[in-house]
């Protein structure tokens, strides 16, 4: 019980930090936000890749397994392995366009002026 009260206090003490104002603080925030960024896009689109592969082996070995079984179905087999192939990929595909955001359009990185 202590620790999540401990966790809760941590929390708290995060969520009412005080903002920093000084243009150097900030830019030192911005700097460590995008050296994350780049470790979780490239994590991000590591772990999608690794799953997607995964999936795809899946479906082959499964699809191959099926044609073995009964070669008269290979073809119908074959269309679902591509549609199940193409699914896959694209859950791929949006993990690599989540990166690019926050590579490059990240929402966390606050923009200030030079004039502040």
């Amino acid at each position: 019980m202590k620790k999540i009260i401990f966790l809760f206090l941590a929390f708290a003490a995060v969520a009412f930090a005080a903002e920093t104002n000084t243009l150097v603080e900030q830019e030192a925030m911005n700097v460590w936000i995008k050296a994350f960024s780049v470790l979780a896009a490239g994590l991000g689109l590591g772990v999608a890749a690794l799953g997607g592969a995964i999936g795809m082996g899946n479906t082959a070995a499964a699809t191959i397994a099926g044609t073995a079984r009964n070669p008269g179905l290979g073809p119908k087999l074959m269309t679902t392995m591509f549609i199940a192939l193409a699914m896959i990929e694209a859950q791929v595909i949006y993990a690599l366009v989540i990166a690019l955001i926050a590579l490059y359009a990240n929402p966390f990185i606050k923009f200030i002026s030079p004039a502040s």
